[in-house]
């Protein structure tokens, strides 16, 4: 018997969709209008006679959310008949003399949402004629759908504040009085004698029936609430007009209607109260209610408190979650507050906050910790204390470290990438005034950190590194103009701190990036005049250079960086320092290709020599080390003639040449006129060996070279008459 009856819902159903579109299609098109001069066909057209059916209510629905699809075509259809002359009025009028009435009064709603738009007539004039006109229904079941499109169609219409159908000073009164006169029609629907129409003796039953007129029955509450949503969306409804009109209303309806049943759908409508709320609905209510919340009472952060601790108390015992609907509001419920107060440290004061977060799933848990990280940076928000840095760290403690490290194999490497930037951006941000506070800071951060993982290591240790040196160097202005009074943290306190931060590194392994660190940190041990702890930090790049670096270009880089700290230097003294020079002019010469070795070297001979440092200047191993760049210029030149063609070698002649001219300016007094002319003529012979191919990007720069000879020639006084007997 059931499955005779699906069968008839099934015939019924297709052969009602069908008529309907025929009949739509039919007489909605160009030729059908201008066959019955234009617009008087379709009005009496029998498209929407339902009122023949014997309606299934759970089908019927469905054939009601086709009809609404096609009669929305129809709507347009109608706006562009207007525009060709059509008039709205008097297709207002012709519409009402249609045959049938349910017919009619489904075009009569479509033709008067056209004629609300034209703005012919005051939109709350027009509504009131409509739910008028649909108490003309008095089948219940039919008489819901039709009001629900009635609601559907004048939603956007209504006379509201702000509105573009807003007219005098009461049309809220007018949008309102609309909708609750709608609901009111509709839930004395819903009560008996919708009741009767759908037979709910069903739900008594076997259990596949209960279960469908329990649909059928959901089906039309969602049409009763329909009206409810529409009129929460009215703007011009404040706080007062709901205690004092809508809700009274809206209780008075629940009261009078007889039908326990409907009773409980209209209260359901009204509080969305379900005992077994779907997880992803009830986190939507606590969004929506938060949301409010923070418009309503945007300085009450107990409310708003109050509120995540309700989420919290709802989604206890449910673990992490994996319903991607509950965790995307659960995202959204997190992320209102940073969108209202743009403070991260607000959201801090929330206790409930991270309970809320420890339910996300640990993508979302990253997504929703990028979320803050942004939040903080848009803002520029500084955290200024280590008990915030220690609450920020433990919402964000999804980027720094996986609790699953499955899915960080299953992480694109580029967004982990950004993942990782926006937490090294966080750490710079993070500042405090007090340098005491500040290490507190520091130390926090360090703590969070070290348990990122190899992978994280290289992108958050070095910004906690430039962040402690900001404070070293604040430390040092202090205790320079504290004339003797000791400061709390000194940045003795702090080096030993970076020296195991960096050496954490080590694990990675990152020997280039640690180099380059340790040699930050020993330079800002020298401004400190702390040359223990400088030689340290050397010792520590010098032994990363010996043993992690063995990549060729990798050596080279690390040379030049190693030379260019240590010229810099002024705390060491004559032993520490010849320890380390010797040291760095061996790595110089031991580099694998000839012409790395002979820069590298000839960088070495500004070791010897510093400008501001009367006692470095020791013109002979200046001396020394041009020379021994010139040995390995030589032999790399014997190397390309063997090649036949080579310039890079000439190249390098030209590059010592202009070293032997700074040091002869600087009044090296072992640098003379002939070892530069020699030189000269060593190069323009080279040049125009048969051996060596053309390279115009040398003769420029061997020319360049030769007018600033002649350029510091022509110099009045002591420079000019220098350089007065080199010929070039």
């Amino acid at each position: 018997m059931i499955s005779d009856g699906v069968e008839d819902e099934e015939k019924w159903l297709a052969a009602a969709i069908t008529g309907l579109q025929t009949e739509l299609l039919l007489h909605a098109s160009r030729s059908g209008l201008e066959q019955s001069q234009r617009c008087p066909k379709i009005l009496r057209s029998d498209a929407l006679r339902t009122s023949d059916f014997t309606p299934f209510p759970h089908k019927y629905y469905e054939l009601y959310m086709r009809a609404f699809d096609e009669l929305r075509k129809l709507e347009m259809f109608f706006k562009e008949e207007t525009r060709r002359g059509c008039s709205i009025i008097d297709l207002y009028e012709l519409v009402q003399h249609a045959g049938n009435i349910l017919p009619r009064l489904y075009l009569l709603c479509t033709v008067g949402s056209v004629y609300i738009k034209s703005k012919e007539a005051p939109a709350k004039d027009v509504l009131k004629d409509l739910v008028e006109m649909c108490r003309g229904i008095q089948h219940p079941v039919r008489g819901l759908f039709l009001r629900s499109y009635l609601s559907q169609i004048s939603r956007d219409k209504l006379p509201d504040i702000g509105s573009e159908y807003e007219g005098d000073a009461d049309t809220v009164t007018d949008a309102v009085e609309f909708v609750l006169q709608n609901f009111t029609e509709n839930e004395q629907t819903l009560g008996a004698d919708a009741t009767s129409a759908i037979d709910l003796s069903g739900l008594q039953g076997p259990a596949r029936e209960k279960e469908r007129r329990e649909k059928e029955r959901s089906e039309l509450r969602d049409l009763v609430g329909k009206n409810l949503h529409v009129l929460s969306q009215i703007e011009g409804v404040d706080l007062d007009m709901y205690r004092d009109t809508v809700l009274p209303r809206i209780l008075e309806q629940v009261v009078n209607c007889k039908d326990e049943l409907a009773q409980y759908y209209l209260m359901d409508c009204v509080i969305e109260a379900q005992v077994d709320m779907p997880i992803a609905g009830a986190v939507t209510l606590y969004s929506s209610l938060l949301t409010f919340t923070l418009h309503v009472h945007p300085d009450r952060l107990d409310y708003v408190d109050q509120i995540l601790g309700a989420c919290v108390k709802k989604l206890s015992g449910k673990g992490k979650l994996d319903d991607s609907r509950a965790t995307k509001q659960i995202v959204a419920l997190l992320s209102a507050p940073l969108e209202k107060y743009n403070d991260i440290e607000t959201a801090l004061k929330l206790s409930n906050y991270p309970r809320v977060m420890e339910h996300l799933d640990d993508g979302t848990n990253k997504v929703m910790a990028g979320v803050i990280i942004q939040s903080i940076i848009k803002n520029r928000t500084h955290i200024s204390t280590a008990d915030k840095v220690e609450a920020l760290f433990e919402l964000i403690k999804g980027l720094i470290k996986d609790s699953d490290e499955k899915l960080h194999d299953e992480i694109d490497e580029e967004d982990f990438n950004e993942e990782q930037n926006s937490v090294a951006r966080l750490i710079q941000m993070l500042y405090n005034n007090d340098p005491e506070e500040m290490l507190k800071i520091i130390c926090t951060v360090r703590k969070y950190i070290l348990t990122g993982g190899p992978k994280r290591l290289p992108f958050t240790v070095p910004p906690l590194i430039f962040n402690s040196l900001k404070l070293v160097r604040r430390l040092q202005s202090q205790e320079e103009n504290a004339a003797g009074e000791e400061v709390a943290p000194t940045p003795k306190k702090i080096f030993p701190i970076l020296n195991q931060t960096i050496e954490a590194l080590s694990a990675v392994p990152v020997p280039e990036l640690a180099l380059r660190l340790y040699l930050q940190c020993a330079e800002a041990a020298n401004d400190c005049d702390l040359e223990p702890v400088a030689y340290e930090f050397f010792t520590q790049a010098y032994i990363l250079y010996e043993e992690e670096i063995s990549d060729s270009r990798a050596q080279v880089t690390a040379v030049h960086l190693i030379i260019g700290t240590l010229q810099r230097m002024h705390v060491f003294g004559v032993e520490n320092r010849d320890t380390l020079t010797h040291k760095a002019t061996g790595y110089s010469a031991k580099l694998l290709k000839k012409p790395d070795q002979c820069r590298a070297v000839y960088a070495c001979s500004h070791l010897f020599w510093v400008d501001d440092s009367d006692s470095i200047k020791d013109g002979e191993r200046v001396l020394l080390c041009l020379k021994r760049a010139l040995r390995i210029a030589n032999a790399a030149q014997q190397m390309s003639n063997a090649t036949r063609g080579s310039s890079g070698s000439v190249t390098l002649f030209i590059e010592i040449l202009n070293k032997y001219l700074y040091f002869f300016e600087k009044g090296n007094s072992e640098i003379s006129v002939s070892v530069i002319q020699g030189l000269i003529e060593l190069i323009t012979t080279e040049m125009h060996s048969e051996n060596m191919t053309p390279d115009p990007a040398a003769d420029a720069f061997f020319a360049s070279t030769l007018r600033y000879i002649q350029f510091q020639k022509q110099k009045e006084g002591a420079l000019g008459a220098k350089y007065e007997p080199i010929k070039a």
